[in-house]
């Protein structure tokens, strides 16, 4: 593989990975604390939660879920650059710490895009939901994201050792 693709590639995984971890931490520590605290209801003639459900929650979670995505498949890209796609899914030998951060984000990209993105759509509003659908889908949804939060602390770690050559 041509050595300039080779880095593109881990680059576009850097960035994407880092905007979507950064989004997920964002909203597990900034924004559902906020709503759920009612700090945005405080300021007299504030927006409220409802400006950050209209406007901001939507365009995060955009970028959040195509974040994921991007982050996976320029993963998944640059593992097969490396011929080493295959034995870091199976845990093979040195492959192992890569193979454990992936697949914790491939548990990670899935719990996106098949709990917490239809999940927040009810939420929001995006799809129409009755009052005890989008009560299940909160908790589902805070569920899945504060498990995202709880699996990203290993599989950093795992991407971190597997590029340095460090056990932990």
């Amino acid at each position: 593989m041509d050595l300039s693709l080779f880095a593109f590639e881990r680059w576009i995984h850097f960035m994407a990975g880092i905007t979507w971890i950064g989004l997920l931490y964002y909203f597990n520590f900034v924004q559902v604390p906020a709503v759920a605290e009612g700090t945005a209801d405080k300021e007299k003639g504030g927006p409220g939660p409802a400006a950050i459900s209209k406007y901001v929650a939507p365009r995060a979670l955009l970028w959040f879920r195509w974040a994921s995505l991007v982050t996976w498949f320029s993963g998944a890209f640059y593992l097969m650059g490396a011929h080493k796609f295959a034995s870091a899914f199976m845990l093979q030998g040195p492959d192992a710490y890569i193979g454990m951060g992936a697949w914790l984000g491939t548990i990670m990209l899935f719990n996106v895009w098949g709990l917490i993105w239809p999940n927040q759509k009810k939420i929001l509003g995006i799809v129409t939901a009755t009052d005890e659908e989008k009560a299940k889908a909160r908790k589902i949804a805070f569920l899945a994201s504060r498990t995202n939060t709880m699996l990203s602390i290993p599989m950093l770690m795992f991407m971190g050792s597997a590029s340095h050559g460090l056990p932990f």
